[in-house]
């Protein structure tokens, strides 16, 4: 064992007199509810992930689509190995730096869900490509420039890098944004000849963050456009021959709308490819309200919540506020503040009631307002449990994640590499 592999206090959330490796974590004897650790502390339901992971798999397998879910949600290997386990298609990454820690992580395809144009990362991939012929990447251009860096930092490694097509929106990120430059750029990536044509790709998660008639309306409208991208490519005889093509969309919003649409084109040999990251941890915010899994249509078991941060309260120094021991530092505040879930007093292990009203009203650095009835009996010292909007802001905060029962022992842990 070495200095390294020991976890101790440096890590938010163990206890301050903490020397253990991941592996030994879930043999403590530690409780949440019971106060062994410290605090602030974030945790991740086991059930739930595992739970989140087969409906994800059965929605897929339903809907005759792939994912390769988006691996910078969590950039932990204990997570990503059960995502692999579970017989995703793939991984997704949004930098040439995720993608050589994906490759560390045990993934063998890596999908680049963005255009790559860094002339050093080009070339250091393009040699670990030809020296690992396991190892295969996809990632995006949108520009006749990015398929001329592409090609030349390619063509000096003598490797084929695949490349698809994105397909961007008015006021979206990256991507093409007319029919006719996608053609021009699939026709100059067709003719390079380190470059292969695999798929079209997009983003409809930026379109909207509702699910109002209006915003579905546009997020079909453009995932109708990516199909008939990707139509246009097969019949102009631009996609490489010798791979199958994909076509690839949806976040963790929209996703079913991306299977619905781009569906049809799995009967012409293009495999549809999801690259939804957040369900795996979900939340009580943002995804709560967008996923379809709260549908009236959905048929599967709803997302869990898995991630908490638990918090205790350091001080009521007005009625009808409490504050609590994490803040900005700990918490994402992105897409909404947190959510109070649950209290409990570990003193005599018991739930305190906490009243219908309270919520987060605003964060510091290091503190939570918590609002609450003024005669709540919340005390100084008690537990708060804080549920997140928009996981990945809370996720990249945190180097542990401590793993749960559902009494809260903690069973093991999940490291993060951002």
């Amino acid at each position: 064992m070495t200095a390294s592999d020991l976890l101790d206090a440096s890590f938010k959330g163990l206890p301050l007199h903490a020397a253990v490796t991941l592996d030994d974590l879930g043999s403590q004897g530690w409780n949440i509810r019971r106060g062994d650790t410290s605090t602030p502390v974030a945790v991740l339901r086991d059930a739930a992930l595992d739970a989140n992971l087969d409906v994800m798999r059965r929605f897929c397998a339903t809907a005759g689509v792939s994912i390769a879910p988006h691996a910078k949600t969590t950039m932990s290997p204990q997570l990503i190995a059960r995502q692999l386990a579970a017989g995703v298609w793939g991984l997704t990454a949004a930098l040439p730096a995720q993608v050589r820690m994906l490759w560390s992580f045990g993934a063998c395809r890596v999908l680049m869900a963005n255009e790559l144009t860094d002339p050093a990362a080009l070339r250091w991939l393009a040699r670990e490509l030809a020296a690992h012929p396991e190892r295969e990447l996809l990632c995006y251009v949108d520009s006749l420039d990015g398929v001329r860096l592409a090609e030349q930092a390619f063509a000096e490694a003598d490797t084929v890098l695949p490349v698809l097509i994105e397909l961007g929106h008015a006021a979206g990120r990256t991507g093409v944004r007319d029919r006719e430059t996608a053609l021009a750029v699939a026709e100059a990536a067709a003719a390079a000849p380190h470059l292969a044509v695999a798929g079209v790709a997009g983003y409809e998660g930026t379109i909207g963050h509702d699910r109002t008639p209006e915003t579905i309306a546009r997020v079909d409208a453009f995932l109708t456009d990516l199909r008939d991208l990707a139509a246009a490519l097969a019949d102009r005889g631009l996609f490489a021959p010798d791979r199958e093509p994909i076509a690839s969309a949806g976040g963790s919003s929209f996703f079913e709308r991306v299977a619905q649409i781009l569906g049809p084109l799995t009967a012409d040999g293009i495999r549809v490819v999801l690259r939804s990251g957040c369900y795996l941890t979900h939340d009580n915010g943002q995804y709560a309200t967008l996923t379809p899994s709260t549908r009236p249509e959905w048929t599967l078991p709803p997302f869990q919540a898995a991630l908490e941060v638990w918090t205790r309260v350091v001080s009521r120094p007005e009625p009808g506020l409490a504050l609590l021991n994490a803040g900005r530092r700990d918490l994402s505040h992105d897409a909404g503040l947190p959510i109070p879930l649950t209290a409990w007093r570990d003193t005599t292990d018991t739930a305190i009631d906490l009243d219908e009203g309270a919520h987060i009203s605003a964060l510091s650095d290091q503190h939570t307002f918590l609002r609450i009835d003024p005669d709540s009996p919340l005390a100084v010292g008690d537990l708060v449990a804080l549920g997140v909007s928009h996981p990945c802001m809370t996720l990249d905060r945190w180097r542990l994640f401590l793993l749960v029962n559902e009494d809260y022992d903690v069973i093991g842990g999940a490291r993060t590499y951002f």
